[in-house]
């Protein structure tokens, strides 16, 4: 019993010797869960497309890029920044979306209350960009980097309040593009981390 209960110790021991492995698996793990978001995000976007009516979803409607306060699209230069820096920008914006996306939520619910399917992605993307969002703030973590710093609530709550239908729709297509965008920027960014994949 005695020499079992010791050889059951070992492995602990050397894990604490040797953090690698656990933070392999950790990134792995935020990678495969980036990849599966990436597919929910694209589901979310044409949902809300689907759901919005005319011109929406016409060929050629080109909707203006209106500005989202506390959060932009990943700019062009993301891809040449070393990795804990891109991860810690990820990190930022996955931590503003999901205020953002519960507003387009609410809103949502007003425009198109007979959409739950659409409401209840909305919803459940609130919970996924959280998540991914602590996921890579733990690998930053695990990687010895710095994690960004608290952010205060975003200034769209009030703005589309009070928004016209138009300019509400258009946000939202907006919030759920940047929802898109930065999950799709986050896989890619683990990925450099961890170029073997799954099998």
């Amino acid at each position: 019993m005695s020499r079992r209960e010791g050889s059951l110790e070992e492995p602990q021991a050397d894990s604490s010797i040797s953090p690698l492995p656990h933070l392999e698996a950790k990134i792995q793990q935020t990678h495969s869960l980036a990849r599966l978001l990436t597919k929910y995000a694209e589901q979310l976007l044409q949902e809300y497309v689907q759901h919005q009516g005319d011109p929406f979803g016409l060929p050629g409607f080109s909707p203006p890029r209106l500005p989202v306060a506390d959060l932009s699209a990943p700019s062009p230069g993301h891809a040449g920044l070393p990795v804990p820096e891109r991860l810690r920008l990820d990190a930022a914006a996955l931590a503003a979306l999901p205020p953002l996306l519960d507003v387009v939520r609410r809103r949502q619910a007003e425009l198109n209350p007979r959409a739950p399917r659409l409401l209840r992605r909305l919803e459940d993307a609130t919970r996924q960009a959280r998540a991914l969002g602590a996921a890579v703030e733990a690998v930053l973590a695990a990687l010895g980097a710095e994690t960004p710093e608290p952010r205060a609530e975003p200034a769209i709550a009030a703005a589309t309040a009070t928004a016209g239908v138009f300019a509400a729709k258009v946000l939202g297509l907006r919030v759920c593009g940047l929802y898109r965008e930065w999950v799709s920027r986050t896989e890619a960014d683990l990925g450099q981390l961890a170029p073997e994949g799954p099998a």
